[in-house]
């Protein structure tokens, strides 16, 4: 006769044979999830695709032209004066490297039917004003490609796009702590839209090849802001981190003007600003702070045509969690002809009601 013991093995050891495998991991929906899979295509899959990344390969090839610029134009002894020695202007020199790579890429996804390098423009004459103003453009850049990323209808060329943003990310931060600036006082970076990164970006385009794709987003009204912080104002030198104070503060006036639509602007004044599609009246406007996970609105007030301020709203990001101002870093201003909830997925929605700008704030 078997034990109880015997048995009681027995059964344990059929248990064990009888037990699934461990799951197999799960597969995204369309994704190459297997060896048999056909190899991802880095190309556009639609129109979209395209123009969305022509519009960053032209981000590309600025941030590199300009990095390079600045190095040239400015004396050592006026960068050691920022407090930017030899080994940071290495740094600078460098990230023009990393736009080499970033250009070649887009590029590549695009099989040679990108942008190529234009001729520039910039008005900063001091490396104050350089390091301040390579803050701005990385961070319009950034955010710009943020907008549209999870858009793309190729996901092979939106996991290349990601590899590349992550590095300029890495550069607006570079370009803060240059300024002596806190490197990151937000938690999260907002994204903007293609019009509104377009709009950022075109000011500064004088001439380019004929055989450049014509950009295809909007290019909105220029906001014009009088009273605009600046990193550099306090004479802080470059440092790793500094524990200044925010620039702005819940009840600052931020002013402004605004340029009607139907002026010729950008390279070769090839293109006209526009009135967002669905703008009806340009009386009542309302300010859009674009700044972490938020759109948070405010009233315009005018007190001209074509001029007034906006104040900028309190908030935290997670109310009563930890202190975070919703405004803060380096982040965006948009005048509509409405309020509209929006959120950072569908935030594109503003387009249709823009009636100025964006305008980048260094809120602090």
């Amino acid at each position: 006769m078997l034990s109880k013991t015997f048995l009681a093995l027995a059964t344990l050891a059929t248990a064990v044979l009888a037990a699934p495998g461990p799951l197999a991991p799960p597969k995204p929906a369309g994704g190459n999830s297997n060896a048999s899979s056909p190899p991802p295509e880095y190309k556009p899959m639609s129109d979209f695709d395209f123009q969305s990344l022509n519009l960053a390969l032209n981000q590309e090839w600025i941030e590199l032209d300009l990095f390079n610029y600045g190095l040239a134009r400015f004396s050592d002894a006026e960068f050691d004066a920022q407090g930017i020695d030899a080994e940071q202007r290495e740094l600078i020199r460098f990230m023009a490297q990393q736009e080499i790579g970033h250009a070649n890429l887009i590029s590549n996804i695009l099989q040679g039917a990108g942008a190529k390098q234009c001729t520039y423009s910039y008005n900063f004459n001091s490396v104050p004003e350089f390091i301040q103003f390579c803050a701005i453009l990385t961070r319009f850049g950034e955010s710009g490609v943020y907008g549209f990323l999870p858009a793309l209808d190729s996901r092979p060329a939106a996991q290349l796009l990601l590899q590349s943003i992550s590095t300029e990310a890495r550069q607006q931060m570079a370009f803060r702590q240059l300024a002596g600036a806190f490197p990151m006082p937000v938690s999260f970076e907002a994204g903007i839209s293609q019009s509104m990164a377009w709009t950022l970006l075109s000011p500064y385009l004088i001439s380019c090849p004929q055989e450049n794709p014509r950009i295809q987003w909007s290019r909105f009204p220029t906001l014009n802001v009088l009273n605009n912080p600046n990193l550099t104002a306090e004479g802080v030198p470059s440092a790793l981190s500094t524990n200044r104070t925010q620039l702005t503060s819940p009840g600052y006036n931020i002013e402004v003007t605004y340029d009607a639509p139907g002026q010729n602007v950008s390279y070769n004044n090839s293109y006209m600003t526009v009135l967002g599609s669905n703008v009806t009246q340009t009386e009542n406007l309302t300010c859009n702070f674009i700044s972490q996970l938020n759109t948070t609105t405010s009233p315009f007030v005018r007190q001209s045509n074509g001029s007034g301020y906006c104040t900028i709203p309190e908030g935290q990001v997670y109310e009563g969690v930890y202190d975070n101002p919703i405004i803060n870093g380096t982040n965006f201003l948009l005048l509509t002809s409405e309020e509209l909830y929006v959120t950072p997925y569908n935030l594109s929605l503003l387009d249709a009601v823009v009636v100025a700008g964006p305008q980048v704030i260094v809120y602090g």
